[in-house]
């Protein structure tokens, strides 16, 4: 081989690898500007409430400001696109619901591919549905309220935090099980829902535990059962459904943090070390377990493996309903 070919070829490689390796130190000085956290809901959700919590402790650990920025609108939809077509460096975090892979089968179109656009961090935490009812209305158990819908068809609706939402689609299962008239208003939070419910717009929620625990502790709103298989620690004085007499009624939501797909695996990792390790923070736990929420913590693919089967679950739901969004 030539010398003149030789020098080509080692030029050629240098060329090669010189973008990987820039990629490997950009990663390893990980972060070296602020980071923005993507939250496809509008404020004071459970989204954003954990959003908050954990980009603070990141901030502190990290050295770099992890800030929120709430995107709602159509379910989440604007935000998670706005989140694909994001730069995969690490700088842009999503903390999403099971909306994430639930509102593929509800619309016609999303911007998004939740498996091709994205790349699981973690399933940080998850949290039960509850069930409230405004003090105003008449009634002290689960069975009570089913009497009372059944004695007045056509009178009571209830909120969620959006179409397609898990609060939603329990509320959907809770009313096909029972053959309820009951109509679904959907809000674009669980903060907005909450707030219909305690002017009395509508009577009944069905929403995730963090943003009404605090309503329920100040005798705002009135709890009537949560839907996981047990009681919360957040709500020991409320009776799962199954407690209530509708074992058929369950289900909870999960919060994850996403990163636009093709985002350096080290950032990743990192990011799931740092976060796995704040939802275990003695006085994170205390706080999470006040709001409603419970530490989950796992891994990038055991969060990928969730995703499916989630998908599949709901999806069944949304045909039975024939629950469609536009």
């Amino acid at each position: 081989m030539s010398l003149l070919r030789r020098q080509f070829l080692q030029l050629a490689a240098g060329t090669a690898v010189m973008p990987a390796l820039s990629t490997i130190a950009a990663s390893q000085a990980y972060p070296v500007r602020p980071v923005r956290v993507l939250v496809p809901y509008a404020p004071a959700g459970p989204s954003d409430i954990l959003a908050r919590i954990v980009s603070q402790k990141l901030s502190e650990r990290l050295g770099k400001q992890f800030y929120v920025e709430n995107v709602g609108g159509a379910g989440g939809n604007i935000g998670m696109g706005q989140g694909a077509r994001a730069t995969p460096d690490g700088y842009t975090v999503l903390v999403v619901p099971p909306n994430i892979v639930v509102n593929p089968a509800m619309y016609d179109s999303v911007p998004y591919d939740p498996y091709r656009d994205f790349d699981p961090v973690t399933v940080a935490v998850s949290s039960p549905t509850v069930l409230t009812v405004h003090p105003s209305l008449p009634v002290q158990t689960v069975k009570e309220m089913v009497d009372l819908i059944k004695s007045s068809p056509g009178r009571f609706s209830f909120a969620s935090p959006g179409t397609g939402t898990p609060p939603h689609l329990i509320g959907e299962q809770f009313r096909l099980s029972l053959d309820l008239d009951l109509v679904h208003v959907p809000f674009n939070s669980a903060g907005l829902a909450i707030g219909a419910t305690l002017a009395g717009h509508t009577p009944v929620a069905f929403t995730s535990l963090p943003p009404a625990v605090p309503q329920i502790r100040d005798g705002k709103l009135h709890a009537l059962a949560v839907t996981s298989k047990i009681r919360s620690q957040a709500l020991p004085d409320v009776p799962s459904m199954a407690e209530a007499g509708y074992p058929e009624v369950i289900g909870e939501g999960w919060f994850a943090f996403i990163v636009p797909a093709r985002t350096p695996k080290d950032i990743i990792a990192l990011l799931q070390r740092e976060i796995v390790a704040i939802v275990s923070l003695p006085d994170i736990t205390e706080k999470m377990a006040e709001l409603g929420f419970e530490a989950v913590g796992d891994t990038p693919d055991e969060a990928a493996a969730l995703f499916r089967s989630e998908s599949a679950k709901w999806a069944k739901v949304i045909r039975a309903a024939n629950i469609k969004a536009k």
